[in-house]
């Protein structure tokens, strides 16, 4: 299973971006399926994630602004990011991960400007 993820670019603060997630194979069961982000120097941090099917969890500063959803029919993971601020800026990558894989997508960059 590949993982291509899409939707970044530059934005400006209070704006609204899109992430998307595809796989290029069906994911029937997993652990974790969620989005990571990496801004420059600091370590890759964990943005939002749906767990185990249908729990979600989000990084205490994205709560209210971001919102991740499961598109099953394009095997697809979505991030709905609005009031982007600066600090939003990093290269984006999904992951879903189960018990036995730990797939990667080849990231996308995220820039809001001030």
């Amino acid at each position: 299973v590949q993982l291509q993820a899409s939707g970044g670019g530059l934005v400006q603060a209070g704006g609204s971006l899109r992430l998307s997630c595809a796989a290029s194979g069906s994911i029937f069961s997993f652990n974790l399926m969620g989005w990571y982000r990496q801004a420059p120097g600091k370590e890759r941090e964990l943005v939002a994630a749906i767990i185990s099917g249908h729990r979600t969890n989000y990084a205490d500063g994205v709560k209210g602004r971001f919102t991740i959803s499961r598109d099953n029919a394009k095997n697809a993971i979505n991030l709905q990011m609005n009031s982007l601020k600066p600090e939003d800026t990093a290269v984006y990558y999904c992951r879903i991960f189960g018990v036995d894989y730990d797939y990667w997508g080849q990231g996308t960059l995220v820039t809001v400007s001030s």
